[in-house]
């Protein structure tokens, strides 16, 4: 197993949530525009999704949640990294939390519907917890 195998599933996930930052704006923008919302009287964010279609923020609401429990995946793999602890079952669950995750994005970018978004939340939350005593497990070994 390469030395960096470990960090390639934290990169993936980084590239990703980029991407969901590009397709964000690449949707909000035109929609800003085409609404025209009168920005004197729209003061927080709230206010600006009222006046935008739900699609539209279903985009924004995604990449928010890609900075919520992904911080604790960065800081797993980071430290299994550091403790040489890369073994195949924890980047197996590496891999399986993201693309959890970007099947957690897809679902609710474009379909939304909450209790299949709940599942796959559920599944990816498991597999973290999994990938935590995998981390754990190595750090008291060592």
């Amino acid at each position: 197993m390469s030395k960096f195998q470990m960090l390639q599933p934290a990169l993936a996930l980084v590239v990703w949530t980029l991407f969901i930052w590009v397709w964000m704006y690449a949707t909000r923008l035109p929609a800003v525009f085409k609404t025209r919302p009168n920005f004197h009287k729209i003061k927080t964010g709230q206010q600006l999704r009222q006046v935008l279609p739900d699609r539209i923020n279903w985009v924004a609401d995604n990449y928010n949640h890609l900075h919520e429990q992904p911080t604790v995946f960065y800081v797993l793999c980071v430290l299994l990294y550091l403790v040489n602890s890369e073994t195949s079952w924890g980047l197996t669950l590496a891999w399986t939390y993201v693309g959890l995750r970007m099947a957690h994005s897809l679902w609710q970018i474009f379909i939304n519907y909450v209790q299949v978004r709940f599942v796959l939340f559920c599944l990816s939350s498991l597999s973290l917890i999994l990938m935590c005593s995998v981390a754990a497990m190595a750090l008291w070994a060592t």
